[in-house]
């Protein structure tokens, strides 16, 4: 950690979450979703529950309580000290017997998360709560990242740029090698460049295969004139980054430079139109616009991209149909791709983090045509 990025202000985090709570007319908000729970703690253990009040009682947050079993006594106690902990093999019933006691009312929960199987546990308690859906709270607190969350995003990006840099060094990006074994030596070099774990599974997809937007790499086998679409990502302290780079093993043809240099100037476009204010729709018209005025537009078949963060996709969706304007200090991804089935495919993707004056760019690695030979 950088000593100019303190650790995440957890308890500052929930002290605006009671803010949104108050606007939502809910006493306190039950969090069941581990990652919102880590976002709002620093608790990292696989069972929670978090109960947080919509206001700090005397200044200790009494009412505010995180639930676990006894497997994570320890882990609590250490990463959340500053919140009393319930211990209970029956985690969620203990917490919301809980708020009924202290009769807290309305209480929200993440009906976005929580199933219909659990909202019934919950209402069979008879505690005289009230609950009420209230989905998204937390995740729109996370959409706006701070200063150390930006600091991990940055170390995430870097042993991402670095993996691919080592790969190439040592020659493992070569015709005759097979998708499988570029992927496995791409995750081991980002291991080797500080990830504590790869983002989402890597892709390889060499010739034809590159057309495929979510290839899964095979036993398929590089070869000269072929395009290798990479996408891949590592985590650093739980935050996530996203680069795709398409190379091309030999000297290009003239198909593939045309819609290499068209993805490029799509993805130029999306970056530019990256402010904070700006709708997400409209960015991604903004870079669509480009490739279809080229007449590659049914080709173009996702979004432009997403955020990213405490989970590899998350809060604002960049597409036509996303609505929602950006913030300064929001990251997404710009990831505008072509795909000609049967021939090949180009995707070029960076993280950025939105800022006043233009994008923060955090995924370094040259986005020209790069030829391996």
């Amino acid at each position: 950690m950088c000593a100019d990025y303190p650790g995440p202000d957890h308890a500052a985090r929930r002290g605006v979450l009671r803010s949104l709570l108050v606007e939502n007319g809910v006493d306190a908000l039950l969090v069941t979703d581990l990652v919102n729970i880590r976002y709002l703690t620093g608790f990292t253990g696989s069972n929670a529950i978090l109960l947080v009040h919509s206001w700090d009682m005397r200044g200790a947050e009494d009412r505010t309580v995180i639930g676990t079993d006894g497997r994570y006594s320890a882990q609590v106690a250490d990463q959340v000290p500053d919140l009393r902990a319930e211990i209970s093999r029956a985690t969620a019933r203990r917490i919301i017997e809980l708020a009924g006691e202290w009769q807290l009312g309305r209480v929200g929960f993440e009906s976005h998360v929580v199933t219909v199987a659990e909202h019934k546990s919950f209402q069979e308690l008879r505690t005289g709560l009230q609950l009420v859906p209230v989905p998204g709270l937390v995740e729109q607190l996370r959409m706006v990242k701070d200063r150390y969350e930006v600091e991990q995003l940055r170390a995430a990006c870097a042993a991402a740029d670095a993996a691919l840099a080592t790969l190439l060094e040592r020659g493992q990006l070569r015709p005759g090698r097979s998708e499988r074994q570029v992927a496995r030596d791409l995750e081991w070099a980002m291991f080797e460049h500080g990830a504590e774990a790869i983002s989402f599974e890597t892709i390889v997809a060499t010739g034809q295969n590159s057309a495929i937007p979510h290839h899964r790499p095979t036993g398929a086998v590089l070869a000269t004139g072929d395009f290798v679409k990479l996408d891949f990502g590592a985590v650093v302290d739980g935050y996530h980054s996203d680069m795709t780079r398409t190379l091309l093993l030999g000297e290009p043809a003239d198909w593939q430079r045309e819609i290499y240099e068209l993805v490029a100037r799509s993805q130029q476009a999306g970056r530019d139109a990256l402010k904070p204010g700006a709708g997400t729709a409209e960015v991604d018209a903004a870079a669509r616009v480009v490739i279809e005025n080229a007449g590659y537009g049914p080709q173009f078949v996702h979004g432009l991209g997403h955020g990213v963060g405490l989970r590899i996709h998350e809060a604002p969706g960049v597409a036509k149909t996303s609505t929602g304007t950006l913030l300064a200090g929001v990251a997404v991804t710009v990831e505008p791709g072509v795909y000609l089935p049967g021939r090949g495919g180009v995707r070029i993707e960076d993280t950025l983090v939105v800022r006043e004056g233009g994008p923060e760019l955090l995924t370094h690695t040259s986005k020209d045509l790069t030829v391996v030979v």
